[in-house]
Order: C-alpha cells, then sequence, then structure tokens
C-alpha cells in the first residue's frame, strides 16, 4: 500500500486484549485473563456486553459491570472497558453512575464503549425489547446527550429528550476525571455511526477493517468532524478485530484446517488462498511475521489502538507467546 495516501499517525500503537463475555467466560476465566493480560504487558482489556451469544447453545456469559468492577480493583496499569455496552437493556442514567464509579475505583483506566445494540436473539430471550434500528441510534444519541450532560455539569441539569429525560439531575459523588471517562462508540456505518463519532465521541473504534476500507471510512469521519468544528488530532482511533495466530509454519497449518472446518466454503481453497480470503475481510492471520506486517499497515493508517479478539479463553500459553513475539514489534511502530 502506498504509504503516502495514509493518515500521519499520532502515537506509538497500543495492543490490547479483547474478550468475547458472551461465549463461556466465567470468574475462573476472567481472573485468569485479567492477570495475563496485566503481566504479559499488554496495553489493555475489552469484552463484549451480552446476555447470550448468538448461536442456539447457551455458553457461560459473566456479567459485564460486575466484571469491570473486579478488573478496576485488581490490576493496576491496564486500561479496559466493553466493547460494546448496549443502551438497549441498560438506562443511560445508571450507566452514568456506574461508568464515573469503575473509572474512579481503577484511578482512571476505563475505556466507556457504548452502543446502540444489535443481537435481537438475546433481547428475544429475555424480554428486553428490540426497537428497529432507526430507533435505536435514536435512543443511542439521546444517550450520548444525557451522559455527557451528566458528566461535565457541577449543578443539577435537565433535559427533556423522546425517549429519556433528566429533571434536575446531578451525578454524584462527581467523577474523578474532569468530564468523566473517555467515550468509545465502535462501528462503521458512514451515515449513522460515524456522525455520532464526530458529535460526542473522545474514541472511534472501527470493526475488522482493512487498512483500505479503514482509510476510506477515516476520510469520512474527518469530514464530520470539520462539520463539528472538531480536530481529527483530538480523536482516538482503535479497531476491533479478529485474530487467528500461529507460532509457526506447522501451527499456521492447523489453524488454517480450523477455520476450513468452521467455512466449509473454503475447502477448494489453497492455504494461500484462504490465508488471502481471511485477510481481506479484516482479521489478523499468520505467524508473527505475518501478523507485526498486517498491524504496522494499520498503524501506518493512523491507527493507535488496537483490540485483537481472544476466543479460546483458556489458552493462556498461546497469548503468552502472542505477547512474546508480536507485542515488543508492536511498542517500536
Amino acid at each position: 500500500m502506498d504509504k503516502d495516501n495514509c493518515i500521519e499517525r499520532q502515537h506509538m500503537a497500543e495492543l490490547c486484549i479483547m474478550i468475547e463475555g458472551q461465549m463461556g467466560l466465567n470468574w475462573e476465566r476472567w481472573q485468569r485473563i485479567c492477570s495475563a493480560v496485566e503481566e504479559l504487558g499488554f496495553d489493555g482489556l475489552f469484552r463484549s456486553d451480552h446476555y447470550r451469544n448468538p448461536e442456539p447453545e447457551y455458553e457461560d456469559s459473566l456479567e459485564l459491570w460486575t466484571s469491570l468492577t473486579y478488573a478496576a480493583s485488581h490490576t493496576k496499569h491496564i486500561f479496559f472497558g466493553p466493547l460494546v455496552t448496549p443502551i438497549t437493556f441498560r438506562h443511560p442514567t445508571m450507566l452514568a453512575k456506574v461508568a464515573a464509579a469503575v473509572d474512579d475505583l481503577s484511578g482512571g483506566r476505563l475505556v466507556f464503549g457504548i452502543g446502540a445494540g444489535w443481537n435481537e436473539r438475546e433481547h428475544v430471550a429475555f424480554g428486553v425489547p428490540f426497537p428497529h434500528t432507526g430507533e435505536r441510534f435514536a435512543r443511542l444519541e439521546e444517550a450520548l446527550q444525557l451522559i455527557r450532560l451528566l458528566f461535565r455539569s457541577e449543578e443539577p441539569v435537565s433535559f427533556q429528550g423522546q425517549y429519556y429525560s433528566l429533571k434536575e439531575a446531578l451525578l454524584l459523588p462527581r467523577p474523578k476525571r474532569a468530564g468523566g471517562p473517555p467515550i468509545l462508540i465502535g462501528g462503521n456505518g458512514i451515515k449513522r455511526t460515524l456522525p455520532l463519532v464526530a458529535k460526542y465521541a473522545d474514541e472511534w473504534n472501527a470493526v475488522y477493517l482493512t487498512p483500505e476500507d479503514y482509510q476510506l471510512r477515516r476520510g469520512h469521519l474527518n469530514g464530520y468532524l470539520a462539520a463539528q468544528n472538531r480536530s481529527p488530532k483530538n480523536m482516538k482511533y482503535s479497531m476491533m478485530t479478529g485474530l487467528h495466530f500461529a507460532k509457526d509454519d506447522a501451527a499456521l497449518k492447523g489453524v488454517l484446517e480450523k477455520i476450513r472446518a468452521r467455512r466449509p466454503d473454503t475447502n477448494n481453497l489453497s492455504d494461500l488462498e484462504l490465508a488471502v480470503f481471511i485477510r481481506q475481510r479484516g482479521p489478523l492471520l499468520g505467524t508473527p511475521t505475518a501478523i507485526i506486517d498486517q498491524i504496522g499497515k494499520l498503524v501506518d493508517c493512523g491507527l493507535s489502538r488496537l483490540m485483537v479478539q481472544w476466543l479460546d479463553l483458556d489458552d493462556l500459553e498461546g497469548m503468552e507467546a502472542f505477547a512474546a513475539r508480536v507485542l515488543p514489534q508492536v511498542r517500536r511502530m
């Protein structure tokens, strides 16, 4: 890729672990993961917020904010947060209180990811209303307005929206961080998500993008930021993406076979063709050298924080190998 077309990087890249909390997460696993992520030197730990996974089978799904409270009090250095917590089953005023409290408990290490919700199956299963897309995004915008008011106002505030309201409301104790914890909005949508990022977010979290797709959406975001009289330099740029990590070429064979088992439509592809097929859809795939090269291309395009999905919650040995082989190189980017 032509680096002349890439966006100037802000600072050294940060590498984080992202856990799908609805895919078997329980207290024993979470405690081990929190310790491992901090001890191995990763910058952060993030997790999803779901009642259940989209598939028919139920797995352990540790409640998000309880687990983040544990992370706040049992780690010292890593930042952490939800990717993302949905307003469909969490009222924004309670989200503001909980987020401010967890951030204070951690000494200011929470990244407050918030979203519109998408997993219809879990809403139906647990009796939570699931409005149409337009309403969910309208609710999200009102929630963002309301949360920012509560974070920033030293005096009681009122707000009247279509879905939420405040009447002489004041968040106490006041957040120790001025303005409250930074707000992250995740997603790639050009028409709905990116305008909200430009208006309300401190961090944009892209999802599963190639460098080319990332640049395209970053260009749209810059236009929305300009319309809000905001400088792109004041935004944090991150991405959550998949990871297929192999310690060596022999292990890569096994990784590719696992992908074929889950994707029968790829059985006719050679190993090289399959690797290209996966990478074109955003995820990182390969041995340490290949992974480092893929991360470098994203960093060259202005990405400053990467959250990689670690789906095998018990594979701490693999996480250790990933940290040893990849993390030092990312630190130099």
